[in-house]
């Protein structure tokens, strides 16, 4: 692992990292931000995953979130949303390629070779965490904006065991049935739309998934709210499976960092509160 950098902020350490990933055959970059602690001291984390066209550096240089992190005693993960690089393929939209990997693993030719993000998240990368920082990975919280709130509900649904807490920001709820999804899915999955089940919420709630409790935060004034984001999906997937879902709609904001940021810390809290409990 490279120490691309490191700054002190709010007692702690905000880090950006790279290494050689053997899931998707690339270097892949992520930051971390460890708050001030004990000598010899665990800590919980939350893992933050990235929207789409974005990298890690979008939330760590606009999400606000250290002064939370530092007083809940929180680490903070932010991976990159795909692998990057000479070789890899890409698409010339923004929702598809490098910077929209969807947290999924690739099976169609072109992508297939180095679109491995799922295992990426869900294996590679925790390991190398537990490695080389002070994380108590019996406390794992998980969240996300937009594609990356997609891969956030989707992981914890696929491993309800793994974490404790999961929140999400504008997720794209059910990417079987919006544009987003149908191009991504298709793309990296193929046209067998029973392979897309494992990548959506409501299918995976549909299909027997259970968590604890769910925090969503959506802005009514998003520009991708009616065709992209179908919250409403997911409020009434959890409303019959019986999960709770708090669902905030807030008035105003767009889908935006200005949008993420005004609410992390009370999503970092959230969190904290369930790690920590």
């Amino acid at each position: 692992m490279e120490t691309l950098g490191t700054a002190r902020a709010f007692g702690g350490v905000q880090g950006v990292y790279r290494h050689a990933s053997s899931a998707t055959g690339t270097a892949m970059t992520f930051s971390v931000f460890v708050p001030p602690h004990d000598a010899g001291a665990r800590l919980p984390v939350l893992w933050y995953l990235s929207g789409l066209t974005c990298t890690h550096a979008n939330i760590t240089e606009k999400g606000e979130y250290r002064r939370a992190c530092a007083e809940q005693g929180v680490i903070l993960v932010a991976p990159d949303t795909s692998p990057r690089g000479a070789g890899v393929a890409d698409d010339p939209g923004y929702d598809m390629g490098q910077g929209a990997g969807f947290y999924v693993d690739a099976t169609e030719t072109p992508w297939a070779p180095h679109f491995r993000m799922r295992t990426y998240i869900e294996d590679e990368l925790p390991a190398l965490i537990a490695a080389h920082f002070p994380v108590d990975l019996a406390r794992q919280g998980v969240t996300g904006h937009s594609m990356g709130g997609h891969g956030a509900l989707t992981i914890a649904l696929r491993d309800p065991g793994r974490f404790r807490s999961v929140s999400a920001f504008a997720p794209i709820c059910a990417p079987s049935d919006c544009p987003w999804g149908h191009k991504a899915l298709g793309g990296y999955l193929g046209e067998d739309r029973t392979t897309w089940r494992a990548y959506d919420a409501c299918a995976l709630i549909e299909d027997g998934a259970r968590l604890p409790e769910l925090l969503v935060d959506q802005g009514a004034d998003d520009a991708f709210l009616a065709e992209q984001l179908h919250p409403e999906r997911l409020e009434a997937a959890c409303a019959k499976a019986g999960i709770p879902l708090t669902l905030r709609r807030q008035p105003g904001y767009d889908h935006s960092y200005y949008f993420v940021s005004t609410f992390l810390a009370e999503h970092v809290a959230w969190h904290a509160a369930r790690l920590k409990g």
